[in-house]
């Protein structure tokens, strides 16, 4: 009898723990098809940046004083901007097709940079029919005067409005550089948050020396990445009233039990697919099942959290012991060779 493999994230209902994340390969209605038919539970569709928005917003407004002002009655062959449709005209009607053509529920990414355009494109996402959003909160706190609590509570002021702005669930997505992750966590799901994405991958700029400026690099996730997210879901999972989906690091059906294992609700697939493409996930679902089966797991629910830091045999090996355990056992095999 094969395990039941369903999972519940955020309050919707998945046939597996699979989640296509945000990439170029979620950004088309093409490989959505492709992706959902390789297995996945669930797509989360590429960022809305409200720079790009803005910026073409700003060039069509651009575009429209320019026309104007070539001749005296031009003003009337244009709409006026607050109802010209300047808005993510494309990221909508995506959203639209996706839902009208995928039998998966379809989750919609916004990366805002202020308070009105994370509220307006929010709920703009939400009327096009997207069944979650996923805030994607990308700061970088520059001003000595600018500390932790102050950056903090601006997330959490941001979560609870949009909130109280929409019924959709919202998941938040999240970096690993606080100072204490489980009370940031805890503001967040008390602001209002459905679930929390652990880890973003911020990408660092590199140097040119030929131009001597920064440059954008972008570099895949390794599986090495999964450690640090493991540790938190570990620590996170009994302590929180929210799903958790692990991100940054799953490349295989392993990385996938192991996040499983510490209490994750879901694990999130981006640079493995682009390497790999979409069948990987077939692959990926085969092998857990397999995995499943050999340890007498009946579901995927029975395994979720066995692990944790409250429920695993060696929780101190979560904490400062794996750091004194690792340095002794790398001093020992260095002897040893």
């Amino acid at each position: 009898m094969k395990p039941d493999l369903t999972v519940n994230y955020m309050g919707l209902s998945l046939k597996n723990p699979i989640i296509a994340s945000s990439s170029p390969l979620t950004g088309n209605l093409e490989s959505l098809l492709e992706l959902q038919n390789s297995g996945v539970a669930a797509v989360v569709l590429p960022s809305l940046f409200e720079e790009q928005v803005e910026h073409v917003e700003i060039e069509l407004a651009n575009l429209y004083d320019y026309q104007s002002n070539s001749h005296a009655e031009s003003s009337g062959y244009f709409a006026e901007m607050d109802s010209y449709n300047t808005g993510p005209t494309r990221y909508l009607e995506l959203i639209r097709q996706a839902k009208r053509t995928l039998a998966i529920p379809v989750i919609a990414s916004l990366n805002g940079s202020t308070r009105g355009g994370w509220l307006r494109y929010a709920q703009s996402i939400e009327q096009s029919g997207a069944d979650a959003i996923e805030l994607n909160i990308y700061s970088i706190p520059c001003e000595l005067e600018i500390n932790a609590v102050d950056l903090e509570t601006e997330y959490c002021k941001l979560v609870e409005e949009l909130r109280s702005r929409i019924s959709i669930p919202i998941a938040v997505k999240i970096g690993s550089c606080f100072t204490s992750i489980p009370s940031f966590v805890e503001s967040l799901v008390d602001s209002g948050a459905d679930a929390l994405v652990l880890f973003n991958r911020y990408l660092a700029p590199d140097i040119d020396f030929e131009t001597l400026s920064f440059k954008p690099v972008l570099e895949l996730s390794q599986p090495s990445e999964l450690r640090q997210t493991l540790r938190w879901i570990a620590i996170l999972c009994d302590q929180i009233e929210a799903s958790i989906a692990a991100t940054g690091g799953i490349h295989s059906s392993d990385d996938t039990i192991k996040a499983l294992l510490v209490g994750a609700d879901v694990t999130m697939m981006a640079s493995a697919l682009l390497q790999k493409g979409p069948s990987l996930i077939r692959e990926v679902l085969d092998k857990m099942e397999h995995w499943l089966i050999n340890n007498e797991y009946s579901s995927v629910h029975q395994l979720q959290g066995s692990m944790s830091w409250n429920r695993c045999s060696n929780p101190d090996d979560l904490l400062r012991a794996n750091y004194l355990r690792s340095l002794t056992s790398y001093t020992h095999i260095k002897r040893t060779s």
